[in-house]
């Protein structure tokens, strides 16, 4: 791959910071956008902005061609049976809550248990939680090791004929730790299982292809692959979205309404109440066509090798300790400083002209379970260089200098 002219369809990355070039190693909160999907929002709206789905008049026509075309082309790029298995959503999480709504009015009871595991987001613990205590239902843990990997030997003994639904991340958040979802997904469906994957960190790095995992739900966002803010996907099988309501209630999801009895309309509009963010869908689908450009292959051996450097070079740094060692990572590197907080650590690394991100990362189980309060977070995409780990490494060390 060009880098350096990969870096050139980012414009922010060209912008300076007190002074500095900016580093840019918050990826796994948002990763950045390329030139093309800003340009592809920006002619929806000067050219085709009307509201989709209800209107004859040409506008409403053309706007809605290119939203259920970005439908398909989602479609295709996560290989969904149907267009009906794909759901606009505002993001992972209320992809999430969802499916924790819809699905729990549908399936779950009284005594009925969930799974999630101790590495989880707490937007894939707290719609879980809420929905139990309202359903009367059991959320149960899955254990992970010390080096941050799901322990299976836990999860294998929380199977039973109670469980109804898994929640489990493909990557963390936080270590960048990679799940074995296609052993979990075959293990929940020898017992009857249905489970959801929380793609948000993994549809940035690498490929996923629904039909082959054979998921029942698989939920991820567009900010964090280079697409716009405020949309999400919710992938979910057919036969589970037909038995599930409505999330939401209003316009769009209806067929007919009287005063006597609503009928809701059918998949996917079932779940997709109210005007949607039509420029940001289509932003979703230009940003598919630039990743698929670049090639997801090349993408993720690229940001593997960056993960490599970045380790070796983090690591010489006495005193830093990764937080999870599992060889199975996504480009995430979370690390503490001994003796150092890491807000004051992140803050000073800001005043460097490095963005990281710091704190418990909507994770605080997590931080528990590894008995730290928090951690630095550098998290690399396809327009990272060496050159900035180095900076990034080297600013490490004069924090050392200046907290120590």
């Amino acid at each position: 791959m060009n880098i350096s002219k990969i870096r050139q369809d980012f414009p922010i990355l060209n912008k300076k910071v007190r002074g500095k070039s900016y580093v840019y190693f918050d990826n796994g909160a948002t990763s950045q956008t390329p030139k093309s999907v800003i340009d592809r929002m920006s002619y929806y709206y000067e050219n085709e902005n009307a509201n989709v789905h209800r209107g004859v008049h040409y506008l409403s026509q053309i706007a809605t061609d290119a939203m259920e075309a970005a439908r398909e082309r989602i479609r295709k790029y996560i290989n969904a049976s149907s267009i009906e298995e794909v759901i606009f959503t505002k993001g992972t999480t209320e992809s999430i809550n969802l499916v924790a709504h819809s699905f729990g009015k549908a399936f779950i009871g009284e005594g009925d248990e969930i799974i999630v595991s101790e590495m989880e987001h707490h937007a894939n613990i707290v719609p879980w939680q809420m929905m139990c205590e309202e359903r009367g239902a059991i959320l149960k843990v899955a254990k992970i090791n010390d080096d941050g990997s799901l322990n299976i030997d836990s999860f294998k003994s929380l199977l039973n004929s109670n469980v109804k639904l898994i929640a489990i991340a493909h990557t963390s958040n936080v270590m960048g730790i990679i799940n074995p979802i296609e052993e979990l997904i075959e293990i929940a469906h020898n017992e009857n299982i249905p489970i959801l994957i929380d793609g948000a960190q993994a549809v940035p790095h690498t490929k996923v292809d629904v039909q082959d995992l054979d998921c029942d739900f698989y939920v991820f966002s567009a900010h964090k692959m280079y697409g716009p803010m405020g949309v999400g996907i919710l992938f979910g099988k057919k036969e589970y979205l037909e038995k599930m309501p409505p999330y939401q209630s209003g316009g769009e999801m209806i067929k007919d309404v009287s005063f006597e009895k609503t009928t809701f309309n059918e998949l996917p509009f079932k779940f997709e109440a109210g005007t949607p963010m039509v420029a940001d869908i289509i932003g979703l689908a230009e940003a598919i066509d630039y990743l698929e450009d670049i090639g997801l292959d090349k993408i993720q051996d690229y940001e593997h090798k960056l993960l490599e450097y970045g380790t070796k070079k983090l690591l010489e740094i006495e005193e830093l300790r990764i937080i999870g060692t599992n060889e199975n990572k996504a480009s995430v590197i979370s690390f503490i400083i001994d003796g150092i907080h890491h807000y004051d650590a992140g803050s000073l690394l800001d005043q460097m002209g490095v963005a990281v991100r710091t704190g418990n990362h909507c994770a605080q189980p997590l931080m528990k379970r590894m008995n730290i309060n928090g951690t630095i977070r550098a998290s690399f995409a396809f327009y990272n260089t060496y050159e900035e780990i180095d900076i990034l490494v080297s600013a490490v060390k004069k924090v050392k200098e200046m907290l120590l």
